[in-house]
């Protein structure tokens, strides 16, 4: 049994507000032990349920935040950036039995600590045809066309619930509850720790490989901050303006919709000026 574990940082245990996880900060030096302590208790709890292979893919920012020398040895890690399915790469070459999202958050324009959709701001909200989309949802939609189901999303309790609309039956760890978009009320890393090992354990009996879903077309929309944002991303062939700070694109799988969301976000991102926007 081989499990991937996808690790973004907002979701971590103790992490609450921008320094926590903007690399280089000291607070984001500090953060780093904690990211740490709970991706080794989600690939302790797997190994505990019988994997054979834990993968852990760096998700967050520069992909370079977790403590190589602290995780369990059983584990590798792939870090860096540039990767192709960024978030969930390596769940591609059909040999993964199961994903975590681990560390994960609310999406734009939702309740949540540190809520966002792949830029920390400037997006506004997206959705997937129709639905407000997290980067849960996007990656579940990835994940599902490969056959690999979720078993297991940690983050703050907001991150759980959102997780109930697109993996239902994927076990769920809130590591800290909610208060406002940089403030929570956080457990202790032993206790989170505790908590993950046991929830990936039993997450383990819902781990195999599943016939893929092929759920497209999907249409993409995704509302901007900024009007000039809106025009930026229309670079992007597909792309088309729906609105003043709106536009939509429609890719045939998630594979394709999730690689031109990545071509979006990385224009617009540019386009993003340090003190106007």
């Amino acid at each position: 049994m081989k499990i991937l574990i996808s690790a973004d940082m907002e979701g971590a245990t103790g992490v609450t507000w921008p320094a926590d996880v903007l690399p280089g900060t000291p607070q984001w030096e500090r953060c780093r032990s904690m990211f740490t302590s709970d991706v080794n208790a989600a690939v302790r709890g797997f190994f505990d349920g019988g994997a054979a292979e834990v993968l852990i893919n760096e998700a967050h920012w520069t992909m370079r935040n977790l403590l190589l020398e602290q995780l369990d040895e059983r584990a590798e890690m792939l870090t860096g950036r540039h990767k192709s399915l960024s978030m969930v790469e390596g769940v591609q070459h059909g040999d993964v039995d199961g994903i975590a999202f681990l560390g994960y958050h609310a999406g734009a324009g939702m309740e949540g600590v540190l809520a966002h959709t792949y830029l920390a701001n400037s997006i506004t909200g997206v959705w997937v045809n129709g639905v407000r989309a997290s980067e849960g949802l996007l990656n579940a939609h990835v994940v599902a066309e490969y056959g690999v189901p979720v078993l297991l999303v940690t983050g703050d309790d907001l991150a759980c619930e959102d997780a109930l609309g697109y993996a239902p039956e994927a076990r769920k760890v809130a590591v800290k509850d909610h208060v406002s978009r940089y403030a929570a009320r956080c457990r202790t890393p032993a206790r989170t720790a505790a908590e993950i090992r046991a929830a990936a354990k039993d997450a383990t009996s819902l781990a195999g490989r599943y016939e893929p879903v092929r759920g497209g077309p999907f249409t993409v929309a995704l509302e901007f901050d900024a009007e000039h944002l809106s025009l930026a991303a229309t670079v992007v062939p597909g792309v088309e303006r729906t609105g003043e700070r709106k536009v939509a694109y429609t890719s045939e799988t998630m594979y394709e919709g999730i690689r031109t969301f990545k071509a979006v976000t990385t224009l617009v991102s540019a386009a993003v000026e340090e003190q106007y926007g």
